[in-house]
């Protein structure tokens, strides 16, 4: 698979929606990972990231302004032991509560689907770190309908062992703006990753559209020891 450069993938996109960015550090000291959100309606954009504990949580910027909480209120990252858990929805719960009970990740995704937000039918993605004794791996995984039919889920895991240095994946919601919208298609994208967070952070915050972008989350996680660096930027100060 050709190595694309994350800066233009984001460019060259309008309307990713949400995305998560996976990868190890270039210096290979680093376990890698971003989050972004971005929305088109009033209710979407009106988020802010907040920490919540070792992860992060959405809340409204403005309270009176919040519409309709039940799939722009969530946890997008939590942190389970050595494991780090990075979504765009609440199954961030279901993967925490279930691996929490010696399920796996891809168990655990099995009891949820993509997204009841007709007619798009949003694909639920989600990724895992796993950080252990300078070891390092993780999964993505994308829920999404059959090409627009809610009637059946198709489900894809795609797991990387032993990541090069260097080198990320990046997984988003849609393929780009439309009505509907289309869903991501293919594996996770082949993409580069930095090894400083704050230029990591600022290259992606300023790749993304601007009129559609709303917050975002980057965590390096040292890899010798545990130890993790993180920063929220959102649009909405």
């Amino acid at each position: 698979m050709k190595q694309l450069s994350l800066e233009q993938e984001l460019k060259g996109n309008s309307y990713p929606g949400r995305g998560i960015v996976i990868g190890k550090s270039p210096n290979g000291k680093y376990a890698v990972a971003a989050y972004f959100i971005m929305g088109r309606s009033e209710n979407s954009r009106n988020r802010i990231f907040v920490e919540d504990g070792a992860g992060i949580r959405t809340q409204a910027f403005d309270p009176s302004k919040l519409s309709d909480p039940s799939l722009i209120i969530y946890a997008p990252v939590r942190v389970l032991g050595n494991k780090t858990i990075v979504t765009n929805g609440d199954q961030t719960d279901t993967i925490y509560e279930l691996m929490d009970k010696q399920q796996t990740f891809e168990q655990a995704l099995r009891t949820r689907e993509f997204e009841p937000d007709a007619p798009n039918y949003t694909p639920r993605i989600s990724g895992i770190m796993h950080v252990e004794n300078g070891s390092y791996n993780y999964a993505m995984s994308i829920l999404k309908s059959n090409n627009g039919n809610p009637d059946s889920c198709h489900r894809y895991t795609f797991a990387y062992e032993n990541p090069k240095a260097g080198e990320g994946h990046f997984i988003h919601t849609y393929q780009g703006d439309g009505n509907p919208l289309p869903s991501f298609e293919g594996e996770p994208k082949l993409v580069e990753v930095g090894d400083d967070i704050d230029e990591f952070a600022k290259m992606v915050w300023e790749s993304l559209n601007e009129e559609n972008k709303v917050s975002l989350f980057v965590r390096y996680i040292n890899i010798a020891t545990g130890a993790y660096e993180s920063r929220i930027v959102n649009k909405n100060q």
